[in-house]
This record gives structure tokens, C-alpha cells and sequence, in this order.
């Protein structure tokens, strides 16, 4: 006896059908082991405040990250009204001569931005204690395009804060700290916290010193504030 064979497209109907239902299977049972898409991780806290200024581009990115990292947690103004404190506890970049001619000329700079900061609940509790990140960059030097090295100088002075943002957020949301807010009470109170209210700090946002790059022998190690 012969059986009549299924329309090519009943077929691979019923494929797509097949291979629909597994993907929403797994993604089920991904989502029943704490899978959650990438990009996303949502805090168990709701309200934040930190000390790094708004109307930095640091501090804009930065809160533009965690807001689309965890959609329900929101900054605040004041730190009283905050579940937890994002306290950045120094910022530096630095421009460091790193290969100098046999002229006596400068021929590689190397960028750095190092960023110290801790995160505490609303009672002080250290939830991350004093955390330092840091990245460098290396550039070769030009005296005859200044500008557009200035220019080149900024730019990397960008990724490199976008690339501290990124690390900062991923140690945030990691699962060390939402255990250590979870269980808050049993952690070491930073004191200094409680007797201030960490007011924002403020960034000039990537100043690049042009006489440092019209004299290249000069001290070799500058702060950008």
C-alpha cells in the first residue's frame, strides 16, 4: 500500500513549526536557570545616586549604560533618597612620554585613565569596596599635526572612558554584589560615608594641555582634571 507524499510546502511548514517550538523550549528552560538576554542584567536595588556629574560625558554614559542595563533603576539627586551610592573616589588621565628620538623629540605618548570608586547601601554598608580600573593607549607622536594628534588624542580618551564605563558597570551588576546587597547587614559600615553626602564631583571632560604637546620634554607625567 502506498501512501501519498505531503506537498513540499506542508513539509517544510511543519519543519519550521518543529524548529520554532524547540528554540521556544530552550529559551524557556534558559530563562528557568537565570539566563537573561545580553545587555540586560536588572539590579535589585531601584534608586541611585553617585558623585560623578551629570553633565560630564563620563557621567552621562555612565548613567545611560546602567539605564539600559537595568531598566528599573533610576538616579536620584539626593543621596538620602538613594537604596545605594555609586561614589567615585578618584579620576585620572595621564599623557606620559614613552619613546623619545635621538633629537631629543618625542615620538609615542602613552594615554592612561585609571578610575578608583566603591558602591554602599543607603546605611553605608560596602556593597564594593574601594575598586580600581584602569586602561592605557599608546600614540605616536607628530609635531607637524598637532591638531589632528589632539584631535586623535581625544578621540582614544573617549574609548578608553567608554571601555572603564563598560567594566565599572559589569562589576555593578555582577553577582557578587547583588548577593553582597541581598545580605547588606552583615557587611562593614564605611563610616566616612555616613558623616558626608558624597556631592558631585566635577570633570572637565578630556582638557587636553596643548602647550604639553608643544613641549615635549617637559615633565613627562601630567593629570588631565
Amino acid at each position: 500500500m502506498h501512501h501519498a507524499a505531503l506537498p513540499a510546502s506542508s513539509v517544510f511548514t511543519a519543519r519550521h513549526s518543529l524548529r520554532w517550538l524547540v528554540a521556544v523550549g530552550l529559551l524557556a528552560l534558559l530563562t528557568a536557570c537565570g539566563f537573561r538576554l545580553k545587555g540586560q542584567t536588572p539590579l535589585p536595588f531601584q534608586t541611585m545616586y553617585t558623585n560623578i556629574a551629570e553633565n560630564s560625558a563620563f557621567g552621562a554614559q555612565l548613567r545611560r549604560v546602567i539605564r539600559a542595563t537595568s531598566p528599573n533603576t533610576r538616579f536620584v539627586e539626593d543621596p538620602k533618597e538613594a537604596q545605594v551610592r555609586l561614589t567615585q573616589l578618584s579620576l585620572t588621565r595621564d599623557l606620559e612620554e614613552v619613546s623619545i628620538s635621538v633629537e631629543g623629540q618625542v615620538e609615542v605618548y602613552e594615554l592612561s585613565v585609571t578610575i578608583v570608586f566603591q558602591l554602599t547601601d543607603a546605611e553605608g554598608h560596602i556593597l564594593l569596596a574601594p575598586t580600581t580600573l584602569g586602561t592605557t593607549r599608546e600614540i605616536p607622536y607628530d609635531s607637524g599635526a598637532l591638531q589632528a594628534k589632539q584631535g586623535e588624542i581625544g578621540s582614544l580618551y573617549v574609548e578608553m572612558q567608554q571601555s572603564l564605563i563598560d567594566r565599572m558597570v559589569r562589576r555593578i551588576t555582577s553577582p557578587e554584589v547583588m548577593k553582597a546587597y541581598e545580605n547588606a547587614d552583615t557587611l562593614p559600615i564605611d563610616e566616612s560615608q555616613v558623616q558626608n553626602d558624597n556631592a558631585p564631583v566635577q570633570d572637565d571632560d578630556l582638557g587636553i594641555d596643548r602647550d604639553l604637546l608643544r613641549m615635549p620634554n617637559m615633565n613627562p607625567t601630567s593629570s588631565f582634571y
